[in-house]
């Protein structure tokens, strides 16, 4: 409360991927202040902060209330056993329905992750003398494979971190993609950049969804959220900005068959 103003605050993860990014604009197109953290944790994929760091800069420079960090656990977290973070497992490719999709997994990342963003809601909520969000941008698509990101499991933390913090009662998840998907996601986004007089495809262009880029950045269209990005841009009817190592038809052919294959 500032002079009887009341100000809404969030803290969230920013990944650098679509989900997060249409999430900070979500947040942001409701008048939201949001802090930011972007994890370093031995991914591949590392890409990912740049892009983040991309779109930050393009925020900040719209006059938009947002400030990030990047937290490195990088000399914990890389010796977890995934594709995602193991030289020795290659980051397979195919539908999120197939076996080895699981091998994506990173072992206990979301609690990790939450606990630090807990830690972060806690500290701005004393500083500040507010209420704050932890916004996150778990959506359906993610319930199956990673078990990380079920509503049950968000229930859970909450609980544990309630019971084990101090202040709690000042703070709350947010998790608005519970129930949508990826098509749902990219809609939101679409209504938060009008909202807020950015351009999408600017702001698409610097997200990245791929789990293996190649050394320029750039997409395989292969992975399992490759493909649910590239069928998500296609139901909105748009091409996707993001620079693939294959043009748009031939990677969104590739998705449709994928698509057709397992018979969604």
């Amino acid at each position: 409360m500032d002079g009887g103003v009341v100000i809404m605050r969030a803290v969230m993860a920013l990944s650098g991927g679509m989900d997060s990014t249409s999430l900070l604009l979500n947040l942001l197109a409701r008048g939201y202040t949001v802090t930011c953290i972007s994890y370093r944790y031995g991914q591949k994929h590392s890409i990912e902060i740049v892009r983040a760091k991309e779109n930050i800069a393009r925020f900040q420079s719209a006059g938009l209330p947002v400030s990030h960090s990047v937290v490195d656990l990088t000399s914990s977290m890389s010796v977890f056993y995934s594709a995602l973070t193991s030289s020795e497992i290659e980051v397979p490719e195919g539908h999120y329905e197939e076996e080895q999709m699981k091998q994506t997994v990173v072992p206990n990342r979301n609690a990790i992750f939450a606990s630090i963003l807990y830690g972060l809601a806690l500290s701005v909520s004393e500083r500040e003398d507010l209420d704050v969000s932890i916004a996150l941008g778990v959506h359906s698509g993610d319930h199956a494979i990673y078990p990380d990101c079920r509503p049950e499991f968000y229930n859970a933390l909450q609980n544990a971190f309630e019971i084990g913090n101090w202040g709690s009662e000042r703070i709350a998840f947010e998790l608005p993609y519970i129930d949508g998907d990826k098509t749902s996601i990219l809609r939101d986004c679409l209504e938060s950049c009008e909202s807020l007089g950015l351009d999408f495809d600017d702001v698409m262009r610097s997200t990245i969804t791929s789990y293996a880029p190649d050394s320029e950045g750039r997409s395989n269209g292969r992975t399992g959220s490759d493909i649910e990005r590239i069928l998500a841009f296609h139901e909105i009817g748009r091409d996707d900005p993001v620079e693939y190592i294959e043009d748009w038809k031939s990677v969104l052919r590739h998705a449709l068959n994928v698509q057709a294959e397992y018979g969604e």
